[in-house]
């Protein structure tokens, strides 16, 4: 058989070999290949380096596994049923900023909403709006003439906690194409999973994630000084004097940063475990605050965050969402609005 009429196989189709001859061939199966990526192949004697392709082509990310929880009682069933079932009353929401339940519904950003209004294109129940004013679910919002129908959050949120691992980074968009908490774990259907705090990429342990913006800003804003509790592994031991320091509070590059409570752990040869805990989310601060005193820490693990622990059976990389008895619960701890039925428990 003439050797230009020869038929490529299948491998070599998928890695680019092709003889000059054949050049029509290979071009029928290289029409999402960059100009550049063609270049590199006829440098490389027809082989296409893998490494050119990696800014059009997606890391295929193994999913993480959902934690199995055994069975609550009878009783937490029914009240979990009831919950879901049950909308939280409209009439007992507090007033909300007009921007902001704009963009909610979808109407566009916070900031388009803001120069609309100090436009006058926004309207309140027939009047002009004002930049500032709140509205509640009784009111009629427009916006260019148009009603707009306000999405209220009347629902519990969805929660869930996340055992983070070690080179997964807490962010949807990474230019260096690293491997993203989001990538593991499920879509929602209706609203967009926000994360409660982030953990740097060397970083493992407790993430929590929810649909809430509102349960976002009260675990994480610093004038709430929700307790953040992490387990340390480094190399070398602290002094009295040392512990007491960290205590009492160091000064960093960006301000005073203070353990609120700090303990040993054990641990085998140099290595040594602690635990502590801070009230803020400062950039690294844990590393920081035992750098300060010489020691490099080796493992860094989130063990806690506010009232929500690192399950125990819940291994690296798996994920538990929070039924909607343990929802409310989250909800009367942070003070946020409640249904009638999860108030009187």
């Amino acid at each position: 058989m003439n050797q230009a009429k020869k038929k490529l196989t299948k491998r070599q189709i998928r890695d680019g070999v092709a003889s000059k001859s054949n050049k029509h061939v290979s071009g029928r199966h290289s029409g999402n290949k960059t100009k550049s990526a063609l270049r590199q192949q006829n440098n490389t004697g027809g082989k296409a380096d893998s490494s050119v392709f990696t800014a059009n082509t997606k890391t295929k990310v193994q999913r993480a596994k959902k934690l199995v929880q055994r069975t609550p009682n009878q009783e937490i069933q029914q009240r979990a049923r009831m919950l879901k079932d049950q909308r939280i009353s409209l009439e007992k929401m507090e007033p909300v900023r007009l921007q902001k339940a704009l963009a909610a519904s979808g109407a566009g950003s916070r900031r388009e909403m803001e120069q609309w209004i100090s436009q006058g294109l926004v309207r309140i129940n027939g009047k002009v709006a004002q930049l500032g004013d709140k509205i509640t679910p009784d009111d009629e919002v427009s916006v260019r003439g148009s009603a707009i129908n306000i999405k209220w959050p009347d629902r519990l949120p969805r929660i869930m906690v996340y055992y983070k691992q070690e080179g997964e980074i807490v962010s949807r968009d990474d230019p260096q194409g690293r491997v993203s908490v989001f990538d593991r774990l499920p879509q929602t259907a209706s609203s967009r999973w926000v994360a409660i705090g982030r953990l740097d990429i060397n970083t493992c342990g407790l993430l929590i994630l929810t649909t809430s913006g509102e349960l976002v800003n009260r675990f994480a804003h610093p004038s709430f000084e929700v307790e953040r509790e992490y387990a340390v592994r480094v190399l070398g031991e602290l002094s009295e004097e040392q512990k007491q320091s960290l205590l009492n509070g160091v000064e960093l590059e960006d301000g005073i940063a203070q353990a609120q409570h700090l303990w040993e752990q054990g641990g085998e040869g140099a290595n040594k475990w602690y635990n502590i805990i801070i009230k803020e989310g400062r950039n690294r601060e844990v590393r920081r605050l035992f750098e300060s005193q010489g020691l490099t820490v080796s493992r860094l693990v989130r063990v806690r965050f506010g009232p929500i622990a690192l399950p125990n059976r819940l291994k690296r990389g798996q994920y538990y969402e929070l039924n909607e008895f343990e929802v409310a619960n989250i909800m009367k701890w942070a003070g946020l609005y409640q249904s009638e039925s999860s108030k009187k428990r």
